[in-house]
């Protein structure tokens, strides 16, 4: 078994309370997601993007080819201006400003996810990295194929388009490597970063859940 189908399955009721049981995944999925929640979470979640998107960069510094730099150059591409795009365009819809958006005030789960991911990129090796940038990349993926499969919001409602925008061939692609990347890293690590890959995705899955529960007021 690869080395990810190992950590899917190993935390498998993490990943199926963070992705697919989720009342606010649930709720996009449905269309009884409020919108003040909907929209307090795209704020949130354009900030979370922003280091996100730093965290990417120090993985391509760090990845030992050209051939993985460039895929991780695409993953940084793919964040800073396609999901950026998105956000924009959704919160246009919600009446936020790009001033408002770029003052909002991060919460303590945004914060503390990001100090996750940002602080794992500056200690760790790029075999750590990716297995920590694993579920969120992975994880919207899964939830946005499951959410396009069982879909009930209305068609042309915003949480229809949030749906479509991760149910998106491109998005898998990168997903679809970036698995195969880790598992090629785990393949070749010693057992001492192995552990620690997976304690690193367990901790990514802990800080996403948290990060759904914000919006919710968890």
């Amino acid at each position: 078994m690869a080395f990810t189908d190992e950590l899917r399955a190993r935390f498998d009721s993490e990943w199926r309370a963070t992705h697919h049981d989720h009342p606010f995944v649930v709720g996009i999925g449905d269309g009884t997601l409020p919108l003040d929640r909907f929209r307090f979470f795209m704020q949130q979640d354009y900030l979370f993007l922003v280091d996100y998107s730093r965290a990417i960069a120090i993985a391509s510094a760090k990845s030992p080819d050209l051939d993985s730099m460039g895929h991780w150059a695409k993953l940084l591409d793919e964040t800073l201006n396609s999901e950026m795009s998105l956000h924009r365009s959704f919160c246009v819809d919600f009446g936020i400003t790009e001033e408002e958006l770029a003052a909002t005030t991060p919460t303590p789960a945004t914060l503390s996810y990001t100090k996750h991911l940002v602080d794992t990129a500056y200690a760790y090796g790029i075999a750590e990295i990716a297995a920590a940038l694993l579920p969120c990349q992975w994880g919207y993926d899964d939830a946005g194929q499951c959410l396009a499969a069982n879909l009930t919001a209305p068609e042309g409602s915003l949480h229809a388009r949030w749906v479509a925008g991760y149910n998106d061939p491109e998005y898998r692609e990168i997903t679809a490597w970036l698995r195969g990347f880790t598992d090629d890293l785990a393949s070749e690590a010693s057992d001492e970063v192995r552990d620690r890959m997976a304690t690193l995705f367990k901790e990514s899955l802990h800080q996403e859940y948290l990060f759904w529960e914000a919006p919710l007021g968890g």
